[in-house]
């Protein structure tokens, strides 16, 4: 019997093993698909636009082959035509309108989802739970069907206007349709259903409204949750693409992923130089690569709290 138990032992054990090792071959292998792209990025920013074009391709540079002049040259000013004068990529400038984007859109959204979270949480008025499962249903929807709407809504709001748009109007329309979201709503609103009811009723008792135990007991409480909503939807405004460009009509109102595609090709002749475009990319990414890094463990601890739950 004995004899029965140790192989048994023994088999679980190597099983186990096993197991283990084909699951760190797995993350290796995720990993190392995720980190080519990065790897890619700053290999180009460093290649002459002879190297990139070179056939096979160059997979690995020493630092002496080095092409640090594609960092140098975003800053230097462009000598001739439309854009005669102005630097080749302005990066402080595309970076100040992101910035601002990111913050405005980040403070409207975070005040939407924490009171939209609160009142389907904890307030119960009638029809709360067949609104709330309305709103969930449009997740459903590709948000690229709502483009158009919003679109119509913004130029209906005079904030578009490709002949006299102002940086306030290019502002507004960068950011307002974009102050609510569903998913963060939903996401807060498991946090917030965690909170015992007897500590509410007992708040209720103490003559605390509903507006003072939102934001002295709930958001204390849920903050590593908004601290993950605020940093995910600062990110997402960093990277925003087809919204900025469809609403701005001068390159001085629009972002740092704008301004990656289509401030290193040649009008001329249609050649990117992507070199330049890789060197600017990096740049742009550092930033958002120091947020994540830095309030990682905020991000974890937020999604760890926000289980499913009713």
């Amino acid at each position: 019997m004995a004899e029965v138990f140790v192989k048994n032992e023994k088999s679980y054990k190597t099983k186990k093993i096993l197991f283990t090792i084909g699951v760190y071959i797995f993350l290796g292998i995720v990993t190392i698909s995720v980190l080519i792209p990065f790897y890619w990025m700053i290999l180009t920013s460093l290649k002459t636009q002879i190297m990139i074009e070179q056939v096979p391709p160059i997979i690995f540079l020493k630092p002496s082959e080095w092409q640090i002049n594609n960092y140098r040259l975003l800053f230097e000013l462009v000598p001739s035509g439309p854009r005669r004068g102005e630097p080749l990529f302005p990066f402080f400038t595309y970076m100040g309108n992101t910035v601002l984007v990111s913050i405005i859109t980040t403070i409207g959204t975070t005040l939407t989802t924490i009171l939209a979270a609160y009142a389907f949480a904890r307030l119960n008025f009638k029809g709360r739970d067949i609104v709330f499962a309305i709103l969930l249903s449009t997740m459903m929807i590709p948000g690229e069907i709502f483009i158009l709407t919003n679109f119509l809504t913004v130029y209906k709001l005079g904030w578009y206007d490709i002949f006299n748009q102002t940086y306030s109007d290019a502002i507004l329309a960068m950011t307002i349709p974009f102050m609510t979201s569903v998913f963060y709503t939903f996401y807060l609103r498991q946090t917030f259903k965690q909170v015992p009811n007897e500590l509410y009723f007992a708040a209720k008792v103490d003559g605390t409204t509903d507006f003072q135990y939102l934001w002295k007991i709930m958001v204390p409480v849920a903050m590593p949750t908004i601290v993950t909503i605020v940093i995910l939807n600062s990110m997402g405004a960093w990277n925003a693409y087809i919204w900025p460009q469809m609403v701005t009509t001068k390159d001085a109102y629009r972002l740092v992923s704008n301004g990656l595609r289509g401030a290193f090709t040649d009008t001329s002749t249609g050649r990117t130089d992507f070199g330049q475009q890789m060197a600017a990319a990096v740049l742009v990414t550092i930033p958002v690569l120091l947020i994540f890094f830095t309030f990682r463990k905020q991000i974890m601890r937020g999604v760890s709290r926000s289980g499913i739950k009713g």
